[in-house]
């Protein structure tokens, strides 16, 4: 450790102390493109997902429920403190980066593989993973198949403009395994082709299928154990605006924190007393995280306050005692082994 010895060296720091994070923007930083727009509409545009159970589904009322709208839930919390001050945008595939890169949703949080291609030449930037996954098949129990390399002369059906398309066909060549894909425009189209009988597998991610699988005949179908690929599920938003990255970006890495905290949706007001600096930080009892990006203080206190912490999205919508009943493996703690893992909040 250094100790400053020069009264004038201490001085000129002092005031550069007051222009570092904490104190440059004490007094809140400008609303940047989005963040105005956002505030002006009063309203998140996010997208949605035509069905993906867990993921992305509309409830009796047509609210989406699964763990990507909470996702845009907390953004919302976070930004204008209302987490219902959401408007949804159900798009295909085929539509979503479409859709963000000409404005027409703020934040593309649905089943979105993170990839060099859509981060590079689609003008995209991507946040924290919220879902680690994987690619697999589903298959009819009767057809006798056990392992993917038993798909050879399958038809297998899968959806247009998602990476399941291209690490089907890159996995059938490098395994030198023929299959007639059979591709869909939507998740749903896709699902329907299988469940007639149109084609021999349907090829997705593992999480999905298995959610797929609670709405047939779950003995008639068996998900094979093979995974062909990394699928990162992460929320994604236009490159340009660093504030509103920053912005989708901590609010994830917040309610993951808050779960490394013990700080639940049930006991967010009490944990607001704690004498742990990391928690105040959090959760705007000391230093200035939110006015840093142009929010109130208590942005990640809404969040949580309105959906909780990852832990308990995670449960609420794929966990055990969900109807998904995955187990949290790889989208668990890093120290529970898993691979959520935030930077201090400071």
């Amino acid at each position: 450790m250094m100790f400053l010895r020069n009264a004038g060296v201490a001085a000129a720091l002092a005031v550069a102390g007051a222009l570092a994070p904490d104190g440059a923007f004490a007094q809140g930083a400008q609303p940047g493109p989005t963040l105005a727009s956002v505030r002006s509409k009063g309203m998140l545009d996010c997208s949605a997902n035509q069905g993906s159970p867990g993921f992305g589904v509309p409830d009796s009322r047509g609210e989406q429920r699964g763990l990507d709208p909470d996702i845009c839930r907390a953004v919302a919390a976070a930004v204008l403190g209302d987490a219902s001050r959401v408007r949804w945008h159900v798009l295909t595939s085929q539509a979503r980066i479409p859709a963000l890169q000409s404005g027409q949703v703020d934040l593309v949080a649905r089943t979105f593989t993170w990839t060099h291609s859509r981060e590079v030449n689609a003008g995209l930037q991507f946040g924290p993973t919220t879902f680690y996954d994987g690619q697999g098949f589903i298959v009819r129990r009767a057809t006798g198949v056990t392992r993917a390399a038993q798909l050879d002369g399958a038809t297998v059906c899968a959806t247009a403009g998602s990476t399941n398309e291209l690490n089907l066909a890159d996995w059938a060549r490098t395994n030198n395994i023929r299959v007639q894909p059979l591709v869909f425009e939507s998740n749903e189209d896709t699902r329907k082709a299988y469940t007639a009988g149109r084609c021999d597998a349907y090829t997705l991610d593992a999480s999905q299928l298995a959610a797929f699988r609670t709405s047939l005949v779950a003995a008639d179908h068996i998900i094979l154990p093979d995974i062909i690929s990394k699928e990162p599920l992460t929320p994604a938003v236009r490159k340009g605006d660093p504030q509103w990255f920053d912005i989708m970006r901590w609010t994830i890495y917040a309610l993951i924190l808050a779960e490394e905290f013990g700080i639940t949706q049930a006991n967010v007001d009490q944990m607001l007393a704690s004498p742990n600096p990391e928690i105040r930080r959090l959760l705007g009892e000391a230093g200035d995280t939110g006015p840093a990006m142009g929010l109130d203080r208590r942005w990640a206190y809404n969040a949580i306050k309105a959906v909780g912490n990852y832990g308990e999205i995670f449960d609420r919508h794929l966990g055990p005692n969900s109807a998904i009943g995955l187990e949290r493996g790889l989208n668990n703690l890093w120290n529970r082994g898993g691979l959520m893992y935030a930077p201090p909040m400071r």
